[in-house]
């Protein structure tokens, strides 16, 4: 059943009306883990035995299938991120690389969901699979194989919080097109596509003038198989509201050298007023999302004169993805 989600329990998750000027970035890196001898996935324990007492230990977390997450503390810049980042993951690799553990920037696992378990079966998780088996397979695909980097900004209030909110999602498909690192046919944001569109909204509803209102009619749509404390936390957009930052969740995982180029450029879209609005200008039209989500994913090639024109708007080289 659809549950009814209170406006005010949404609002917490779009900035107060003190405004903010700060412009912090973060993120949050999926790895996928391989036994270096047997290719098999490596039970969590093992990989968190490894880093006990690391300096990264008190942000290390793991996905459902077993992909190993850091979830980096804020910095007040891209650049003292990308050494933070670089820091820790080259400790973290070292580590795991000690007990015969290795860890790859892949976005979709090849090894498929048969060979990779549900490592974490709390009921959650559990009750979230089988939400998505209702759906088709691709919920136990995205839940086990997928790696992602998202980016985490400092969210403005105001008319800026609004720009910020409508550039991040109508930005969307040509960055992910950008930076993809996956194969179009099996790619990761192929598989999000598939997972269940009452929960991810890629289709351009969250784009509404009243963002509040257009979160709270998503959330009262999808169906609710947890607390009603949790159900927010079920959801996954493209860009997830969370009240002074964004989270930005549709690039696939990128690797290490790129991490510090992906939040630079998306903080600049993003935290430059100039640079926001001349990349709102350019998207300026019919949006189309759930047109341009397909292409990002099938045919990305398609997005990429305009994803050109945003990355020389961000002030980044033209090409930067992996793919």
């Amino acid at each position: 059943m659809a549950l009814m989600m209170d406006t005010p329990q949404v609002e917490g998750l779009f900035p107060s009306r003190v405004g903010r000027s700060t412009t912090k970035v973060a993120v949050e890196h999926e790895l996928v883990s391989r036994d270096v001898v047997d290719g098999s996935v490596p039970r969590i324990e093992r990989v968190a035995a490894a880093t006990v007492g690391a300096q990264y230990a008190p942000y290390l977390a793991f996905e459902p299938g077993g992909q190993v997450e850091l979830s980096f503390p804020t910095a007040a810049s891209p650049g003292e991120l990308e050494a933070l980042v670089r820091r820790d993951l080259t400790s973290l690799r070292a580590d795991c690389t000690r007990v015969g553990v290795e860890l790859e920037a892949v976005a979709v696992d090849p090894r498929g969901v048969h060979a990779v378990p549900l490592q974490l079966d709390r009921p959650r998780y559990l009750a979230m699979q089988d939400r998505f088996d209702e759906v088709g397979p691709a919920g136990r695909r995205m839940m086990r194989l997928t790696a992602s980097t998202q980016v985490c900004l400092d969210w403005a209030s105001g008319a800026a919080g609004l720009e910020q909110w409508r550039l991040a999602q109508l930005a969307g498909p040509y960055l992910a097109a950008a930076f993809s690192t996956s194969t179009q046919l099996d790619s990761r944001l192929a598989i999000w596509l598939e997972v269940d569109p009452t929960r991810t909204a890629f289709d351009g509803r969250l784009l509404g003038t009243d963002p509040v209102a257009a979160y709270a009619d998503f959330a009262a749509g999808a169906a609710r198989f947890t607390s009603e404390a949790e159900h927010l936390s079920t959801l996954f957009p493209p860009v997830r509201p969370r009240g002074h930052y964004l989270e930005v969740r549709y690039l696939d995982v990128q690797p290490d050298h790129l991490i510090g180029r992906v939040v630079s450029v998306l903080a600049n879209l993003l935290h430059d007023a100039d640079r926001r609005r001349a990349a709102l200008a350019l998207l300026a039209g019919p949006e189309r999302q759930a047109e341009r989500w397909h292409e990002a994913a099938y045919a990305p090639h398609l997005l990429a004169d305009r994803g050109r024109e945003l990355m020389r708007i961000a002030g980044a080289r033209t090409r930067v993805g992996a793919a």
